[in-house]
């Protein structure tokens, strides 16, 4: 299935893609594309758009687009990606940066990729493991700890 949302990534769509490969849709095609051409390409590719002005799945009541994704797939029930949600809401809303002691942390790694000029798919290719680290090292916090 093909998923599109706007080109030159930084931290809500790079860590969407994360989401939706591992736990949503694992053969995902991801496509950047400008942003008055996310809705229309997505009509004519049978698309699924987000974090993009008037798509399917984009910022709602407060919650950035990975937050509405985990609601709408019911991912809510695992507790490492409920940390990893609000990590990624505090570096993607800029009035929520101290969310976690992590998000400035995040953003910091976000706006890096975005400055090394590369083009999307390799600026996703490359930053995508540092979703799995993140998302190993949340596992841990949430884990039970033994008595």
């Amino acid at each position: 299935m093909k998923w599109v949302t706007r080109e030159h990534p930084k931290t809500d769509r790079i860590a969407c893609p994360w989401l939706i490969r591992k736990f949503i849709d694992p053969d995902a095609e991801i496509v950047f594309v400008p942003t008055a051409e996310v809705l229309a390409f997505a009509e004519r590719e049978k698309a699924t758009s987000f974090d993009a002005p008037g798509a399917t799945f984009t910022h709602r009541d407060g919650l950035c687009t990975f937050e509405v994704l985990i609601g709408e797939y019911h991912l809510r029930d695992d507790p490492a990606l409920g940390l990893l949600a609000r990590i990624v809401h505090g570096a993607d809303i800029a009035s929520d940066r101290d969310a976690t002691p992590e998000s400035s942390g995040l953003l910091a790694i976000a706006d890096g990729f975005a400055l090394l000029g590369l083009d999307d798919a390799r600026q996703l290719e490359l930053e995508l493991p540092v979703y799995d680290a993140l998302y190993a090292w949340v596992q841990t916090q949430v884990a039970p700890q033994p008595s």
